[in-house]
């Protein structure tokens, strides 16, 4: 590959090492490592949208309805407390047999959603995906960084983030017309012969160089943020819906998790291998590029995975259709990121996208909101359009933002912050919307039964039919919906879309957080290397300036000093990394 270690440099060879060279382009090796990344990124976003058109008669079938964000939640949840630990264990000891153990936890999650034979399995199923999809999603983004420099990363990043746009189109298209003509089980089987061709990808052409980095692992950092985590977003899963938000039990949760949590902070300041440093945290551009992620992630996911809800449960669609109506949005959130990125590695400019993109988004889920009962579908998709090509804009280049800012010594752990709080946030947002859409449903169907004609109400009382409760499944279920009166039929629609509208109307603070963010971010210009200026200076034999090319990297907020390094021309090396050489720190390793 003509890029970053493929191979492990000689040390004679300093001055023309990979890790150096001018970026010119991915060879054959590189482009099928491309490739393989590609492939499993596909294979875990896709078990993302794909199960998306099938929810609603999953839990027809197996019940669930009051835990119908589970699902979702479950793979959410794991994924998002596996991504920093695998992070960091990446940088430490390497890439690759991470990234290929996660592969194969995917597929044995597959295979075990397929076997699912009730809800809480299908739940234990998910979970072990999102087990795979925890080390897949953030290694694939930092392999990305190990071989390509930032300035000519966005388009690779772009294609990758089309991934996304693809998924969101062949995911719920693909999980419609299995759900309706093979059975929701086949969708979990599916993805496991492009699995498997991931994995053989990776296996034979992926050759990092081995990690040199030496440290404990953080087991404390482990063992506090993990329960943390679960026990916070147990408790914003389960409140409001199966316990009440002022409960014992919830607030019980809480104070728990902010225990757990306050201790991780104070031990990832006294550790040697913090599991998420907190220096990195603190940097502005990395602490809001985090922020933005988590905030779109809410967001997002009340798009994708709401929108087959109100289409079947609101517009009567069926499953194939739920998933159809997506495909606007994720066509335009595919051209839309690959523009993107090709115009960032153009002109190395990437703030007007992130303000474009929130600033579309918000409109975006203004129209959801706007949506009322009879519309057609048309303005649905209006709606999405708008979304996918704010999420195309944007959604990616927080990554590269934060991927610029690091040494490389810790991208793994910095590209893990990012798809943290973006798995942190779907699964908040997941869980969150859930609980708006079940609090809302029972009391909305209700309403709007009661406010049927008084001889229709009369009729429903003298045939039974005024029993209110399970209609909810009914609205999801079309074969249950057959077999109620016609009169309820509308009511429940009716109910449905006030449930969905709070639904979407609960989604826009987030994206206009996301925009607020996104306005305070600064531009800092996109290094030509995949080594910092820094890194460069301490390596024998290398010019760091004439590597680099003038071209700035990080500011000098980016590295606290903590020792001397080579003195650095500013004229040559550009005032941005001038100022991250003399104020970066080293260890005694890289010195």
């Amino acid at each position: 590959m003509s890029t970053a270690s493929t191979v492990a440099p000689s040390p004679d060879a300093a001055s023309t090492s990979p890790d150096t060279a001018a970026f010119t382009g991915l060879d054959r090796q590189g482009k099928l490592v491309f490739v393989g990344l590609m492939l499993g990124m596909f294979v875990a976003s896709l078990s993302q949208t794909i199960v998306g058109p099938a929810m609603p008669r999953i839990v027809g079938e197996l019940g669930g309805i009051e835990h119908y964000s589970w699902i979702a939640t479950a793979a959410m949840l794991v994924s998002a407390v596996t991504v920093p630990v695998v992070g960091k264990l990446s940088d430490l000891y390497g890439r690759r047999w991470f990234y290929l153990g996660g592969l194969a936890v995917f597929m044995l999650g597959s295979i075990l959603g397929g076997m699912a034979q009730g809800f809480w399995f299908l739940v234990l199923a998910r979970a072990v995906q999102g087990l795979g999809m925890g080390t897949l999603m953030p290694l694939s983004q930092t392999i990305i960084g190990d071989i390509i420099p930032p300035r000519r990363r966005g388009k690779y990043q772009g294609i990758m983030g089309a991934v996304f746009g693809v998924t969101s189109i062949a995911g719920p298209l693909i999980g419609g017309l299995v759900t309706d003509h093979l059975g929701w089980r086949w969708l979990f089987y599916l993805t496991l012969p492009i699995g498997i061709a991931a994995f053989a990808f990776i296996l034979k052409f992926l050759h990092l160089e081995q990690s040199s980095q030496h440290g404990k692992v953080d087991f404390a950092g482990i063992f506090t943020l993990t329960p943390g985590l679960v026990l916070a977003l147990l408790a914003t899963t389960w409140g409001g819906g199966d316990f009440a938000w002022s409960s014992p039990v919830i607030l019980g949760m809480y104070a728990l998790a902010a225990a757990f949590l306050i201790s991780f902070v104070v031990i990832e300041t006294r550790v040697e291998e913090p599991l998420l440093p907190m220096h990195l945290l603190l940097r502005p551009i990395v602490a809001l590029s985090v922020a933005a992620s988590f905030t779109i992630a809410v967001a997002m996911f009340g798009a994708i995975i709401y929108i087959p809800v109100y289409a079947q449960g609101v517009m009567g669609v069926s499953a194939t259709a739920s998933g159809m109506i997506l495909i606007p949005q994720s066509l335009a959130m595919i051209l839309t990121s690959i523009t993107v990125g090709l115009l960032i590695s153009k002109t190395g400019r990437y703030r007007p996208f992130l303000i474009t993109g929130g600033i579309v988004m918000v409109i975006g889920y203004g129209l959801l909101v706007a949506l009322e009962y009879g519309d057609s579908q048309w303005r649905l998709t209006l709606a999405m359009i708008v979304i996918g090509l704010g999420l195309g804009l944007s959604m990616q280049v927080y990554t590269l933002i934060v991927q610029n800012a690091v040494a490389r010594r810790e991208l793994g752990t910095a590209t893990a912050a990012v798809q943290f709080f973006r798995n942190i946030g779907s699964t908040v947002g997941t869980a969150v919307l859930g609980t708006v859409m079940t609090a809302s449903m029972t009391t909305s169907i209700s309403e709007r039964i009661a406010a049927l004609p008084a001889k229709d109400l009369a009729s429903l009382q003298a045939s039974g039919g005024m029993d209110v409760s399970g209609l909810e499944n009914a609205a999801l279920d079309p074969s249950a919906l057959s077999q109620l009166p016609d009169v309820l039929v509308e009511p429940i629609r009716m109910g449905m879309g006030e449930a969905m509208h709070m639904v979407f109307l609960t989604a826009v603070p987030f994206a206009l957080v996301a925009l607020v963010l996104s306005l305070f971010i600064k531009h800092v210009p996109l290094r030509e290397t995949v080594q910092t200026a820094e890194e460069l200076a301490t390596r024998p034999g290398v010019d760091a300036a004439a590597e680099l090319g003038g071209t700035g990297a990080e500011p000098q907020e980016l590295h606290p000093r903590t020792g001397p390094l080579p003195v650095i021309d500013p004229e040559r090396l550009g005032a941005a990394d001038a100022e991250a050489a003399a104020d970066s720190p080293r260890t005694s390793a890289e010195s």
